[in-house]
């Protein structure tokens, strides 16, 4: 029998799971984004040595930061795979496959023999692999945000769906403490001759102990009424024509809500390492205090930022952050460019003002789709918009400072993206305690009833 849909606030008793239950499903989905952002930030944090080993030369750098950028090349190409068969065969089944992809791709990277003694065939090998890494997390966020928010009850969405941010900045905060770990123990030169390899190598385990853990889950409450009641999409392509024809809209806003996101995601936490170093002058001791400090200060305020969006809505959080993010931040990368202290003010002030954004996405974005094309909605649009402007981020800002020598060209791209954040989150609906159960968008009923209200006021 087909559920009926809570009103804004309500609580159904069939979202409610055992605690144990709820903590292990949380930690199912958080392992993956950890894994997966643990990856990026080793990445990130390794390019001197990524730049030795596979692109040696003048344009050197710029080579790596292609690398990091041509793995968002068949991101929509995961979503328009793994989303669909998420709503057809369900969340668990899809993460498990998506989960293993991204460790074993991680783990090649790190066994690639270089440059020296293959030649062009080690950066070839190097970026086919971000591609197949790239494929497997076009599936991998949007079904963990998915399998999350549909575990989490109504009225607490936004505090337990921080917890998938919270794995976000758990990996990029580890691939810091490891990379500066080795090489503190072996030294500059053997980091960059065979120390960066093991890194990588560390993805594999982590991702068999996301798999073993999401194994043990039942897949959600949501997607399991989806299909007792027989209401789940029957072919795969069924999700991918509905989104296109039907729903459009959120599609839309969900695609100018991830370029805010992503370019300051990327921006101000992968690039930074980059910036700071090459832009700045930063030394590398230097530049891992000052992300590592910060990054420890967003995970502590993230958990507070989703219980705040339970509180008071998930768009004025939204509202907040974009405003936030595009008044400072000029001030912010000024500040940052005046000493190591200043650099760690600057940082963090963004980072926590960003927050806002990160902390309840996962509460936001799957609330914009009913269940039948939930992961595929998340999927495709969060990754079509992420290939197109978030792992672009750095290239684009390295090009640019490059071209036109203006050093603040990181701080304008935040602020170009908050405002396409802000047209598109005008257009969002606000679903702050609605349930989503069921083949309706969630809160459309109570938005259209409120817009007719005022109509006829």
């Amino acid at each position: 029998m087909a559920s009926v849909p809570a009103g804004p606030g309500q609580q159904d008793s069939e979202d409610e799971v055992e605690p144990s239950v709820l903590r292990r499903a949380v930690a199912a989905s958080a392992i993956g984004n950890a894994t997966e952002w643990f990856d990026y930030g080793v990445y990130a944090y390794l390019t001197t040595e990524i730049t030795a080993n596979f692109f040696p030369g003048e344009y050197g750098t710029l080579g790596t930061l292609l690398g990091l950028a041509v793995s968002f090349v068949l991101r929509p190409l995961g979503g328009i795979v793994w989303g669909p068969l998420g709503d057809r065969l369900g969340r668990q089944k899809v993460l498990s496959l998506t989960i293993v992809l991204m460790g074993v791709a991680t783990f090649l990277i790190g066994v690639l023999p270089n440059f020296g003694t293959i030649g062009i065939f080690a950066p070839i090998l190097l970026i086919l692999l971000r591609v197949v890494q790239g494929f497997s997390t076009g599936g991998e966020y949007g079904g963990a945000a998915t399998f999350m928010a549909e575990y989490a009850p109504n009225k607490k969405r936004g505090f337990w769906g921080s917890f998938l941010e919270f794995g976000t900045l758990a990996g990029l905060t580890l691939a810091i403490l490891v990379v500066f770990a080795l090489e503190t123990a072996i030294g500059a030169q053997a980091m960059e001759d065979w120390g960066w390899r093991i890194p990588f190598m560390m993805a594999l385990p982590l991702a068999l102990i996301g798999l073993y853990i999401r194994t043990k889950l039942e897949d959600t409450p949501v997607f399991r009424e989806l299909e007792e009641s027989g209401e789940t999409e029957n072919a795969a392509t069924g999700a991918l024509s509905s989104l296109l024809s039907v729903y459009w809209r959120p599609i839309l806003a969900l695609f100018g809500l991830v370029v805010a996101l992503n370019v300051t995601n990327y921006t101000l936490l992968t690039y930074m390492p980059t910036y700071l170093q090459n832009t700045i002058g930063v030394d590398s001791l230097d530049t891992d205090t000052i992300t590592t400090v910060g990054q420890v200060a967003m995970m502590i305020v993230i958990p507070m930022a989703g219980a705040l969006s339970d509180r008071i809505g998930r768009k004025p959080c939204w509202w907040i952050s974009l405003i936030g993010i595009f008044v400072l931040a000029i001030p912010m990368y000024l500040l940052m460019a005046q000493g190591l202290g200043f650099a760690i003010l600057g940082f963090t002030v963004l980072g926590l003002i960003y927050v806002l954004q990160l902390g309840t996405i996962s509460a936001t974005f799957p609330a914009m789709f009913p269940a039948h094309v939930r992961f595929a909605g998340m999927a495709i649009s969060y990754n079509v918009s992420t290939a197109a402007f978030g792992g672009t981020a750095p290239l684009i800002n390295e090009g640019l400072i490059g071209a036109t020598g203006d050093q603040l060209w990181p701080a304008y791209s935040m602020m170009i993206a908050s405002v396409v954040g802000m047209v598109a989150l005008y257009f969002v609906i606000e679903t702050k305690g609605t349930s989503i159960r069921g083949r309706e968008i969630p809160g459309l009923a109570e938005h259209q009833a409120k817009q007719a209200a005022k109509a006829g006021a």
